[in-house]
């Protein structure tokens, strides 16, 4: 499948994050979210970020730790939303994918806007969690994501592709939003209600095939 001619990237936060994202201007890398402390809840499985912080560098940006970058997928619908959605055992949050929002941005405007304030980024071709993951930090090779993995709705059998990465260094300007994507009208109105402190104001719509439906088999 060929590379979109436009990628979107895709940060899932809990709703109630929103209001210190806004108030602070970006999204933070974990680095600076575990030294900063900001109110809400916190979605992650704590033994990966840990590794991302303290072990996992970026072959493309030597010296750069995975947890010292803002992680995006690829596409809704990742595969840590499905662990969300099933409460796995390792997760500490046990809140349901309800209250999960999509944040959405431009890939290419990204790197502009990374590339001019002096912010390395990268992409990765599987999980950026895992010890064994390949980065680039160059679009000519977008082509080497496997782009049929990220769009697929049942991944049994391409896992780790799904799991692509975009990250890029300590923080992501709120202003790059695009999209809000919720679960329900009530997120959609918690959504709204933390964008009123904001100048910004991403547009909010209900997107639930971006979810993963309770009465579906397999991954859909």
């Amino acid at each position: 499948m060929n590379v979109p001619p436009n990628p979107k990237i895709y940060h899932i936060v809990h709703v109630d994050r929103l209001p210190s994202i806004i108030a602070d201007g970006c999204l933070w890398c974990d680095v600076e979210v575990e030294r900063r402390r900001p109110p809400g809840t916190s979605i992650g499985m704590s033994s990966i970020k840990q590794r991302r912080l303290r072990e996992l560098q970026l072959r493309s940006h030597p010296g750069l730790y995975v947890g010292q970058c803002v992680p995006f997928y690829f596409c809704p619908r990742s595969v840590m939303l499905y662990l969300i959605y099933r409460k796995n055992q390792e997760l500490s949050y046990r809140g349901g994918q309800a209250p999960i929002v999509h944040l959405v941005a431009d890939l290419r405007k990204t790197v502009q806007w990374a590339e001019s304030e002096g912010l390395r980024w990268a992409f990765t071709l599987s999980n950026a969690g895992s010890y064994y993951f390949e980065d680039r930090c160059d679009l000519a090779d977008l082509g080497e994501i496997d782009w049929r993995a990220v769009q697929a709705r049942k991944w049994q059998t391409c896992k780790e592709g799904k799991q692509a990465e975009f990250l890029v260094e300590r923080r992501f300007s709120w202003d790059l939003v695009d999209e809000i994507g919720v679960y329900s009208e009530r997120v959609r109105k918690e959504a709204l209600a933390a964008l009123n402190a904001s100048d910004h104001r991403p547009l909010v719509e209900i997107q639930p095939d971006w979810y993963y439906r309770r009465e579906a088999t397999g991954h859909d």
